[in-house]
């Protein structure tokens, strides 16, 4: 039995794309907590914890344990200066997906 023409090309895009890991991005994205340090992150980078809750208005604490998931995936990495620990958006995907949703930088 021959197949629909449509079939194939669904098929096709499906095998193009990695939809688990693009269903991973959206659902890091979905944390209304995690989008604001990554807007926050895009807008001034190198930028540390205290700074970075003081400026979205979340305690430290919460903004410590978004980060940590947040270099877990790949998407934030950070750098030490003396005792200060700065961070700063380090993959392009989600730095396009940030300008695709309207971030600018300052």
């Amino acid at each position: 039995m021959e197949q629909p023409v449509g079939v194939g090309a669904v098929r096709s895009t499906l095998t193009d794309v990695d939809t688990t890991s693009w269903a991973a991005r959206f659902d890091m994205l979905s944390d209304p907590n995690r989008l604001e340090i990554l807007l926050a992150l895009h807008r001034t980078p190198d930028i540390c914890v205290g700074d970075l809750a003081a400026a979205i208005g979340r305690p430290e604490n919460t903004v410590s344990q978004a980060l940590r998931i947040l270099r877990r995936q790949g998407w934030v990495a950070c750098t030490r200066v003396g005792r200060t620990v700065n961070y700063q958006l380090s993959n392009d995907t989600v730095h396009d997906l940030l300008h695709w949703i309207g971030a600018r930088r300052s």
